[in-house]
């Protein structure tokens, strides 16, 4: 299919692609697929008006009805999935199934919302005072801003707006500026099933399209309560303070320097595979990706020799040929990135394997390159940092204490993973002395959460919690209530204030 086409059917008109200042191209092969319209940064204050002329409606309508409009959208989502897979697939270069996974992932998180708008239960507490009653509530807490990364283009913004929405509250979504297309192919599906939902106010749901000067809008705004904000850290230490300073409640979800620790008795065909999806899946271009392998010195010798044989044979190429396996970085400064950073491995000691520019059998003008295996004497400096793409970092250990410990030294804390046979190691792993992420697995890597949990990560990667579990209550405010009825006023801790 043309580019062309894959706009079309995603429901992108002409009108939609041209006349604008912001210049949009697919990392598949550099083509110029629009000049897309900003929003005048002077119309930010209109935008989040309506959004809180909604919130003034929206908030009065039962849950389970606000749940009807997000099983709504599930149902547009499901006839849309092809088209918007493949237009994901376009504008951020991930295989066709990765693409079609992100578009099944904002299915799920709706299927979720919609049983839990019939669940957003609180609490009856036991009071002390004879003839009282006390509860805890929770109500909704305004319009919501989702400031989302280019890596995760659709599904971050739905784990936010589907919760947001069956809580109360409106949704002003800032995609980034590099991939506005598939944000807009989503706000034409939502407006789809608003239109069959019938009598949603104007402005529950809007989206915004720029830089950071409307991204600023939103963080310095207190007209929005809840800031949900994904991307690098860098990002999120100014978002996260300035958020905080206005009280605001930001939901952070930044980096990620995601390890496997891998023990003498796991089983390596399994380890294996789930290295090679957790390292180049999405070119190395998910929070979740993993980063850093922990091996035991008694295997390390074989498994890097499996992993050097597996990193052969991985196909690169077109992300919409159904044998490829790695698809472009989302441009060429990316790759300039990668290329640096293993030059500064090899600097602090490191033996790299691939790791090299791609120009022959993929698409002419995109950013294609080998994923990269390093084996590090320790953990330097550059195994620190996060680096977006397919760089895995490999070191030794002895004690499963010093796996641990290694795992846990570094700035980011999202997700992390062991590979055992041993049940002492992985309770020991998943204990408090163990790995102090946010996501801990056993058995299999770290990338590839579903929805039922909430997903966030602890230190730098921001605390933040989004989709499932009781994440719903970042996007509502809690109110405890007492009810005297009885015909006394007895005061809480035996306190006597007799006139």
């Amino acid at each position: 299919m043309t580019h062309a086409a894959t706009l079309a059917a995603a429901g992108l008109r002409a009108a939609d692609l041209a006349g604008g200042s912001l210049a949009v191209h697919s990392p598949i092969d550099g083509a110029h697929l629009a000049q897309v319209a900003e929003t005048d940064p002077a119309q930010m204050g209109q935008v989040i008006a309506r959004a809180q002329d909604a919130f003034r409606l929206w908030r009065e309508v039962p849950a389970p009805r606000r749940g009807e409009l997000v099983r709504l959208l599930g149902e547009e989502l499901r006839a849309a999935k092809a088209e918007l897979g493949a237009l994901v697939t376009l504008e951020v270069g991930k295989i066709t199934s990765e693409g079609l996974g992100e578009v099944q992932e904002m299915i799920d998180i709706c299927d979720f919302a919609v049983g839990l708008s019939r669940q957003l239960y609180g609490l009856t507490i036991a009071s002390e005072r004879p003839g009282h009653r006390m509860a805890e509530t929770w109500h909704p807490i305004g319009p919501v801003g989702v400031i989302s990364a280019f890596n995760f283009p659709v599904a971050v913004w739905s784990w936010n707006a589907a919760l947001a929405l069956v809580c109360g509250n409106p949704v002003i979504w800032k995609p980034s500026e590099k991939t506005p297309l598939t944000a807009m192919a989503t706000q034409k599906i939502m407006e789809r099933a608003l239109a069959r939902f019938g009598d949603a106010p104007e402005g529950l749901c809007q989206l915004v399209v720029g830089g950071p000067q409307i991204g600023a809008v939103l963080v310095d705004s207190p007209l929005v309560p809840v800031l949900s904000a994904t991307g690098s850290t860098r990002m999120g230490s100014i978002v996260g303070p300035r958020v905080m300073a206005r009280w605001g409640r930001p939901i952070l979800e930044l980096g990620g320097n995601n390890a496997m620790i891998v023990a003498p008795s796991a089983d390596l065909d399994m380890a294996v595979r789930a290295i090679v999806f957790g390292a180049v899946g999405t070119a190395g271009q998910r929070c979740t990706s993993l980063r850093r392998l922990i091996v035991h010195h008694s295997i390390r010798e074989d498994l890097v020799t499996r992993l050097t044989r597996a990193y052969a044979s991985l196909p690169i190429g077109d992300p919409r040929a159904t044998t490829t396996l790695i698809g472009p970085l989302i441009d060429h400064a990316a790759r300039d990135r990668m290329l640096g950073q293993l030059e500064r491995a090899r600097a602090e000691g490191g033996k790299v394997y691939g790791g090299r520019a791609v120009a022959a059998g993929v698409p002419q003008g995109g950013a294609y390159v080998e994923p990269a295996l390093v084996e590090m004497p320790a953990q330097t400096a550059c195994v620190r940092e996060e680096t977006f793409a397919p760089i895995l970092y490999v070191m030794g250990y002895d004690r499963l204490e010093e796996a641990i410990a290694l795992q846990n030294d570094v700035p980011q804390g999202l997700s992390s993973c062991i590979f055992t046979l041993d049940l002492r190691e992985a309770e020991t792993f998943l204990s408090a002395a163990g790995s102090d992420c946010g996501i801990a697995n056993v058995n299999i890597g770290p990338s590839g959460a579903e929805i039922g949990g909430a997903f966030g990560g602890e230190k730098e990667t921001g605390g933040g919690r989004e989709s499932g579990s009781d994440a719903w209550k970042g996007y509502m405010r809690r109110q405890t209530s007492t009810v005297n009825y009885s015909t006394r006023l007895p005061l809480a801790q035996g306190v006597r204030f007799d006139l």
